[in-house]
């Protein structure tokens, strides 16, 4: 569903210093999923810190430990053990990777993963221990819930929020392009069915999206040269990572670098100044700016900015909401009685309204995902940096 929403205030966010935050992560033994009650939890975290996802996976490490470090390493009462592990591009490193947290260190919860395809294949894993997986980056439908949630969204719900904005935007039909993985399929798939039911016209040849290789393209003058050969008037696409930046940077000096580029993901995270002014007038679609205005975000931006020196991002926000929401989950558990992974898992279907720095949100029933606000950003200058500014709202989606 598509609705329209009223625009919230908002600020301009600009960094506030370089001042150290010393993580300190508990690393104790302590409970575990096969032990009940004690005095710590384990979080086991699988992100991409290797590979084309490698901007994406250190952020959402980063986040989940930001959570930690500013809430003296506990969550809910409970000193936490966080193991991380590396996802690699996807699912043949990602799956090992989960295992061993799961099967040998017997974590209480798994979170993290970058790839559509590595949730697909690790659920089994997930569901067979009966711990609770809290993802916090995009995430594929997934048929079996009860143990599944995310903090970030659905992979088709980007595309999906802006489509009738770029229909209403753009004179003409528009080319959509991207990574030719699950992700990719399901970021590209919510544009397109939006943008023809809004009786919107793609200038692919036969209507149809156009694929590059995963992970191996990193020239994409040929599409781009493809793409001057028809009649588009602009440009949507969904990328991330490395393959962001050399999208970016090849688009600017192409053919058709005065087309229109409406993005998810594009410039966000890192890859934005790795992008430079290639990167300047990209419009892109999130479910977070880092100049939101509201309590929680101002927190949050700080404590970000004072540990890394940039802004915060969608995929931080992400993952420092799942420790938020463990945070809740564990205390409710442990004042109900054991914390255990099925009492916290039970503790999250009740958690109700969750205060974010993208703005309040809650887990909706059916897919488990945040019904929440998504925006319209531009890159622009923000001081002497170049920043993805707010522009507006677009819609409220989740399920």
């Amino acid at each position: 569903m598509f609705f329209d929403i009223s625009s919230p205030r908002r600020r301009r966010f600009r960094p506030a210093g370089a001042a150290a935050l010393a993580l300190g992560l508990a690393a104790v033994t302590g409970c575990s999923s096969d032990s009940g009650a004690g005095d710590t939890v384990k979080v086991g975290l699988v992100a991409s810190l290797s590979g084309t996802y490698e901007p994406v996976g250190t952020e959402l490490r980063a986040g989940f430990e930001l959570y930690l470090s500013t809430h003296d390493n506990k969550l809910g009462g409970r000193k936490v053990e966080l193991l991380v592990a590396d996802e690699g591009d996807g699912p043949p490193t990602a799956v090992p990777a989960a295992t061993k947290l799961v099967k040998k260190d017997k974590v209480d919860v798994l979170t993290g993963l970058v790839s559509g395809g590595s949730v697909n294949a690790v659920l089994p894993l997930v569901q067979k221990a009966k711990i609770p997986f809290l993802g916090s980056n995009a995430r594929p439908p997934v048929k079996d819930l009860e143990y599944v949630w995310t903090t970030s969204f659905l992979s088709d719900e980007p595309g999906k929020a802006i489509a009738p904005y770029v229909k209403k935007q753009v004179d003409g039909p528009v080319y959509a392009i991207g990574p030719d993985y699950q992700g990719g399929y399901d970021e590209l798939r919510g544009f397109t069915n939006e943008f023809k039911r809004v009786k919107g016209k793609l200038a692919n040849p036969g209507g149809k999206t156009t694929w590059t290789p995963f992970p191996k393209t990193t020239n994409f003058m040929p599409y781009f040269a493809e793409i001057a050969k028809t009649n588009a008037k602009a440009v949507y696409c969904f990328y991330a990572g490395k393959a962001a930046i050399d999208f970016a940077k090849q688009y600017a000096q192409s053919d058709i670098a005065d087309l229109p580029l409406y993005t998810a993901f594009v410039t966000e995270g890192s890859v934005l100044q790795a992008q430079g002014a290639a990167a300047k007038n990209i419009y892109s679609v999130l479910n977070y700016a880092a100049d939101l205005d509201n309590e929680a975000n101002r927190k949050f931006a700080a404590d970000w900015t004072a540990e890394h020196d940039t802004q915060p991002t969608t995929y931080a926000m992400a993952s420092y909401d799942a420790a938020a929401v463990l945070d809740k989950a564990i205390a409710t558990a442990a004042k109900n009685g054991d914390v255990t992974p099925k009492t916290i898992n039970e503790a999250i279907a009740d958690l109700g309204q969750i205060d974010s720095p993208r703005g309040a949100w809650e887990f909706g029933d059916k897919a488990h995902s945040p019904v929440q606000t998504w925006y319209l950003r531009q890159v622009r200058p923000d001081g002497a940096q170049l920043a993805n500014v707010m522009v507006q709202d677009l819609a409220t989606l989740g399920s």
